[in-house]
């Protein structure tokens, strides 16, 4: 806590995305912003005490492109990003571990699960200006939604109704070659919704072979049969290409942090990927305390890797239903609200690797040569899940829920298919997951509440598999139960918000990826963890005058993860009760939003990192730093048919030399020393004009 230099300097209010007139809170910063028309997520079925949801008021602190900036403003949570395609989400420590992106919670795009059947999810395959609001479960809490242990996010599109047909166009160009163009068509009549977004995005990124580029488009309609029915069509279509500059070792980070990784500047190693999600949806209100939503849904994903060490070509067919029933009953004079359903997903991965022959191409980068590999792995997995919750005349609230999960693993080595042992299927145990929420109402404006729930992590496809590309049969899933206590306090004008949640998950069958390779590594269960700390949330609003307003907000996150029983057995070492790897201590995203009541505001927001163990000896950290950022903004309508829309932005304001993400227990190969880094920008640029048309 000593090198938190900056908390509240900050900022102001938020950009309507089409000028609505109806509004939701934002649970971090606490002001109006436009609501989400949820026809898809039962809020219920995640439970009686507080999730997070974030929207277009904290989104307004950023650039367009800067997803992860807007969901670190979630305590308990925290994003390293390397590049615009390099991501690792952790929740509460969980997936701190994971080399490279993210597992270990579910990610949901509205009620349609995208993570793929080992538990991985790619959130970079998603346009920010397509969404609503992000929607965050903390822990295994969340019964209808996967129970994993880091939770789990729902992503939100933009649903609106009773508007007049708009046409919006936002184009943000900045430093490092960022141009970023949105284009929007949405209308609204009685029975019918429709909203269409084609975006596109390029930049050439701060360091060397770091070009991306982006180009995707979303249509969601609803439609609406009768009184009691409707039904819903999403297609979501990413097509992305990026280069990898790839991690760093101390002495390069020192000396030119712009510099790509030798072996990938040498390879121009990049990833190219097609990535497609269509969902069929219907709703059915049997009565007023009954309904249903059903989703059937479709994903793929083509992947193309040219890498120093091989080249991967990949594709993932996914597809499934859910189905979710929620209602209440009248027992005793009071209700009982109940929610009950399944979820089935399946996919199919094929992949095949080849030589990388880029060294001799005569320095035109990768060139592909004999196939190495080709493998195919078909994955299963069931949750079922109910939850009950009862309200009892002294402000109590109570609520069960259970989820139940099977999955299964098939795996085929089509290259060895001749020899033996070299494919096998691979059938975890069934998980009963149950959990329980209690809600105290001490007053009208302050409850207090309490989770107890159980929580799984499935190893991830490197994991299942021995160093000789076989099912390892002594692999099983990671488990834990997540104890929570917290409070909730708004005042009665609803200018003052806090909640602080501390809670503690113990975790039994750790995960650990043991390197064998260049960036190759193998799994194995390797002892226990203790996941333990604080989320707080604050935020004030003051009426300064009739029209200016400043409102400051904090979210801080303190961590305390430990290792409570693991024995590396490579290296001989016990590192029990050591600091678990990968996890800042302390982490605080803060800020000022000023609204001016003419239609300019100004925004300023600071994030302090604590350092970060990047060795499970605890020998070897990351720096901390402070990363301060500025947004100004005016907009106004023109004309009764036009509003326009301009901001501008500053990042990293004083120009800190910073990790913006981080390889954990790095391996130095061929005398090369280990590459820890992925270095954060410096100093940048951006400003946006969006314009909106009503037709």
């Amino acid at each position: 806590m000593k090198r938190i230099i900056s908390l509240l300097l900050f900022t102001s209010f938020s950009l309507s995305f089409f000028a609505q007139n109806t509004f939701k809170n934002d649970s971090i910063t606490q002001l109006n912003e436009v609501i989400v028309i949820d026809t898809l997520t039962a809020k219920n079925a995640i439970g009686i005490i507080p999730s997070q949801t974030i929207g277009a008021t904290t989104f307004a602190n950023y650039s367009p492109v800067d997803f992860i900036s807007s969901i670190n403003q979630v305590s308990g949570l925290y994003a390293l990003s390397g590049a615009l395609n390099t991501n690792r989400i952790t929740i509460r420590g969980v997936g701190s571990r994971t080399l490279y992106g993210t597992d270990k919670l579910r990610l949901y795009y509205n009620n349609i699960p995208i993570t793929n059947g080992t538990g991985s999810s790619t959130i970079e395959a998603f346009d920010l200006e397509n969404l609503t609001s992000i929607e965050v479960i903390k822990g295994p809490k969340g019964t209808g939604f996967g129970t994993n242990l880091g939770g789990a996010i729902i992503l939100n599109t933009k649903q609106l109704s009773n508007q007049p047909t708009k046409l919006t166009n936002n184009t943000t160009i900045g430093s490092f070659g960022l141009l970023k163009n949105s284009l929007g068509f949405t209308h609204a009549q009685e029975n019918f919704y429709m909203t269409f977004q084609y975006g596109h995005t390029e930049v050439d990124g701060y360091r060397d072979n770091n070009r991306f580029e982006r180009d995707g488009f979303l249509l969601n309609t609803i439609f609406k049969i009768s009184e009691k029915s409707e039904v819903g069509l999403l297609i979501n279509h990413i097509d992305y290409s990026a280069q990898i500059a790839s991690s760093i070792s101390q002495e390069d980070f020192d000396e030119n942090p712009t510099q790509a990784a030798f072996t990938w500047r040498a390879a121009q190693g990049y990833e190219d990927n097609n990535y497609s999600l269509i969902g069929l949806s219907h709703t059915y209100h049997v009565n007023s305390k009954l309904k249903n939503t059903t989703s059937l849904f479709y994903t793929y994903l083509d992947h193309y890797e040219p890498a120093p060490f091989n080249i991967l070509d990949e594709y993932t067919n996914g597809y499934g239903i859910r189905t979710l029933f929620s209602g209440n009953i009248s027992i005793l004079n009071n209700v009982l609200s109940y929610t009950f359903g399944s979820e089935l997903y399946k996919d199919e991965y094929s992949w095949k690797t080849f030589d990388n022959l880029y060294q001799e191409n005569n320095g035109n980068g990768s060139l592909q040569g004999d196939r190495l590999s080709q493998n195919k792995e078909f994955r299963n997995q069931i949750n079922g899940f109910a939850t009950a919750s009862y309200s009892l005349p002294n402000k109590l609230t109570a609520q069960l829920g259970l989820n139940i999960n099977k999955t299964q693993y098939d795996f085929r080595d089509l290259f060895n298919s001749g020899e033996s042992n070299t494919s096998a299927k691979r059938d975890f145990n069934t998980l009963f997951l149950p959990s329980l929420d209690v809600n105290y109402a001490v007053t009208p404006t302050n409850q207090l509440y309490a989770n107890i729930s159980r929580g799984f992590s499935n190893p991830g496809l490197e994991e299942t598999l021995t160093p000789d590309g076989i099912i390892n049969p002594d692999i099983v899933q990671e488990i834990g139960t997540n104890y929570e206590i917290g409070i909730e306090h708004k005042s009665k004008d609803d200018r003052l918000k806090l909640n602080v949640a501390a809670y503690i998950m113990p975790i039994k069958n750790l995960l650990v990826a043991k390197r064998v390779g260049d960036n190759q590594y193998i799994g194995r269960n390797a002892g226990k963890t203790r996941h333990q700390g604080i989320d707080l949330d604050w935020s004030y609003r003051v009426n300064l005058t009739d029209k200016i307003t400043i409102s400051p907000f904090i979210s801080y996150t303190y961590s305390n993860h430990k290792f409570v029983d693991f024995i590396d057995e490579e290296a001989d070492e016990d590192y029990s009760e050591n600091i678990l790897t990968g996890v800042p201590k302390n982490k605080i995203n803060s800020g000022i939003q000023t609204n001016f009541g003419n239609g300019l505001f100004v925004n300023m927001t600071h994030q302090f990192i604590d350092e970060i163990p990047l060795t499970d000896a605890n020998l070897l950290y990351s720096d901390s730093f402070n990363l301060l950022n500025i947004k100004v903004g005016y907009k106004n309508q023109i004309t009764e048919k036009l509003r326009v829309g301009l901001d501008f932005g500053i990042n990293n304001l004083t120009d800190t030399k910073y990790a913006q993400s981080v390889l954990i227990n790095a391996t130095g190969f061929g005398g090369n020393a280990p590459r820890y880094f992925y270095p954060g920008n410096t100093i940048n640029y951006y400003g946006g004009v969006k314009l909106t048309y009503t037709l």
